[in-house]
């Protein structure tokens, strides 16, 4: 009887201790389902990056990047799940020194990655040619780098890519076509570069922005080159030539225009002064005729300077808060409004310098407001007031009689 006693407690022993190890396994079984394990294409892709990469002095980035934790815990990796979809290296506050290195190419194995950011800081060498391979990425953005060499153009193969900002690097070269090739492309950023060559014709009709300001390239824009969704559009401090009218001729969307800087030719269509933008730059071109706008110009900031335009000065104008005509060939009257508006403070900037313009009917006693810069030095008359002009203006009050044909002083 004893001995029965004893195997049965025995039994019911094991059978708990069973229960138990089998729980144990249970919990286990589930917290590992529970948990995401990085992807270890992912985790080793991470590793790599970390290598080729550094803080600047003063930066305190890669601090949690400890590869015996949970790399989606890192700063700036985001995942999903056991893949990562975002990767924004450097802390993005302003003022942050950034980073110092390369990109590694084994970025490219982050094969889920959507968005790819590299705060401003020292990052060198060229783009990873692997890039092409993150078929999901949407956000690019490495800009104010040391990124050299030529844009990939296997960037083109991104098809999903909304954003490309490259801007304030060193990148030579031309810009690909296969990048105007890219169909839900709404940002590109490229200004602050030493790209060459010509603009690619751009098939996307969601770009919203275009900034290539501050580069080398040149050539001429077909009608179809820019697609008619644009509204911010800036193509400053090129060599870029031809019409103005072929460049914009189907854009109606626009709310910021800058082609200053350039070579761009002919005369400046009506319809372009009565786009709802707050600032026209174009400046510096090659640009002539008569300057008509059909009515009343309601942009705050018109600036035409340095350019061949002609004719009177339309009073159309008048409106304008700030107007740069100055370095031209207007000539006759300068309109009674702009007066009127002078003396009221309603212009605060009015340049009419070095232009050949006969007269402007003010009281020389009148009182120009402290707050207007009014300069119209140059022309073929006295000023009927002396204001202070800007340095450039040069410091000969009016033009040789010998150039002004309706004018003898």
């Amino acid at each position: 009887m004893a001995k029965q006693r004893v195997v049965a407690v025995r039994s019911r022993f094991q059978t708990v201790l069973s229960v138990v190890i089998c729980a144990m396994c249970l919990t286990t079984s589930d917290r590992l389902g529970v948990l995401a394990i990085l992807d270890p294409n992912d985790f080793l892709a991470l590793q790599s990056i970390r290598k080729s990469l550094d803080d600047m002095p003063g930066s305190t980035f890669f601090s949690s990047w400890d590869f015996t934790a949970d790399p989606c815990n890192f700063a700036g990796v985001l995942c999903d799940a056991d893949r990562v979809i975002a990767l924004n290296l450097g802390d993005p506050r302003a003022g942050s020194p950034g980073l110092t290195g390369r990109i590694d190419a084994a970025v490219g194995r982050l094969s889920s990655l959507a968005e790819l950011t590299v705060v401003p800081g020292r990052v060198y060498g060229s783009l990873p040619q692997t890039l092409y391979q993150l078929k999901s990425l949407r956000f690019l953005a490495v800009s104010r780098n040391f990124i050299s060499g030529e844009i990939p153009a296997n960037l083109g193969l991104l098809r999903s890519l909304r954003t490309l900002d490259l801007s304030y690097n060193q990148l030579t070269g031309a810009i690909p076509r296969a990048v105007g090739t890219l169909p839900e492309l709404s940002n590109l950023i490229l200004c602050h570069n030493k790209l060459s060559g010509s603009v690619p014709p751009f098939v996307s009709e969601s770009l919203t922005r275009l900034d290539l300001k501050h580069n080398d390239l040149s050539g001429t824009l077909g009608p179809l080159t820019l697609p008619a969704s644009l509204q911010y559009l800036s193509l400053s401090w090129n060599q870029l030539g031809g019409p103005v009218d072929g460049v914009l001729s189907r854009m109606d969307r626009l709310n910021y225009l800058d082609l200053s800087m350039n070579r761009f030719s002919g005369p400046i269509p009506a319809r372009l002064l009565a786009f709802p933008i707050t600032n026209l730059q174009l400046q510096r071109n090659w640009l002539e005729g008569p300057v008509e706008p059909a009515s009343q110009v309601s942009i705050p900031t018109v600036d035409l300077s340095y350019n061949r335009l002609s004719g009177q000065i339309s009073p159309m104008f008048s409106t304008v808060q700030n107007l740069y005509l100055n370095n031209n060939r207007f000539t006759g009257q300068v309109p009674g409004s702009f007066v009127d508006r002078l003396l009221a403070a309603n212009i605060q900037t009015l340049y009419l310098q070095h232009n050949f313009l006969t007269g402007i009917e003010i009281n020389p006693t009148a009182d120009i407001p402290l707050s207007t810069s009014f300069c119209l030095q140059y022309n073929c008359m006295v000023p009927p007031v002396q204001t202070p002009c800007p340095l450039k203006a040069g410091k000969q009050k009016t033009r040789p009689t010998s150039q002004c044909s309706q004018w003898r002083g």
